[in-house]
């Protein structure tokens, strides 16, 4: 076994959970992860496809149980958003940006994780929702963290966990089968990512079946707790990336 693959399957193991537990979050943590042995040419082709495993794998298992009605504006507004910030990515200072992202995501987490009841937000119906698709896939163009915004709004929309999950998760999926396209269409997956996935592939179902059954175990309030905790832990792992944390 190659050096690095306990470190890669430490990455898909706790990615996978964490997804298979709230629905996101994958792409940070591998991140923060899978960047101290592998190059970032070979860990972002791998995390799309582990990615787009994972997504696939826990939205089947929980079909029944998820919310998906409001799922359409988020996905058709991130598709055209993510033009957007792949444009952006060749003008926008990248590291100023995820800075300010960064900073913004402790803040909020920080802040709501301390009240008791977020605020709700009741106005703008799908064409808003359609509007943080488009903010979610010009994130994904310009950083790869999309699914943070659906996350942030869906919470603040008040809705039941299923219905969040459900709609935050599958506009993960959508985003993850945009950039595999992509990959794929321009020979940027190399044969060292096709091995590692293969490495992965039981890492991730492992981890995946142990964070839905986690998932089932949560109640409303928890389920917000852990999403603000994530988005907390997402923060936190940007402004360590900024800072060369990860180099």
């Amino acid at each position: 076994m190659p050096p690095e693959v306990p470190v890669i399957l430490a990455g898909a193991f706790v990615a996978a959970f964490a997804v298979g537990a709230v629905g996101f979050g994958d792409a940070l943590i591998v991140a923060a992860i899978w960047l101290f042995v592998l190059e970032p040419a070979v860990a972002v082709p791998l995390m799309v496809m582990c990615g787009v495993l994972l997504y696939a794998v826990t939205l089947a298992r929980m079909r029944r149980r998820l919310d998906f009605s409001a799922v359409m504006p988020f996905v058709i507004g991130g598709a055209l958003g993510v033009p957007g910030g792949a444009w952006l990515l060749a003008m926008a200072d990248a590291t100023l940006f995820r800075l300010g992202v960064g900073t913004f995501l402790v803040v909020y987490a920080g802040v709501f994780l301390l009240v008791r009841a977020m605020p709700q937000v009741t106005m703008g119906g799908r064409t808003a929702d359609g509007a943080v698709g488009v903010v979610g896939g010009i994130l994904v163009g310009l950083a790869g963290f999309g699914a943070v915004a659906p996350a942030i709004w869906s919470g603040l929309r008040g809705w039941p966990m299923d219905r969040q999950r459900g709609a935050f998760q599958t506009f993960g999926l959508a985003i993850d089968v945009v950039a595999l396209a992509w990959f794929l269409g321009n020979s940027m997956i190399a044969p060292a990512v096709g091995v590692y996935f293969l490495w992965c592939v039981p890492a991730t179902l492992i981890g995946a079946g142990l964070g839905i059954w986690f998932y089932g175990r949560l109640d409303e309030r928890l389920f917000r707790r852990m999403v603000l905790g994530f988005l907390l832990v997402s923060g936190v792992l940007m402004l360590i990336e900024v800072g060369g944390g990860f180099r």
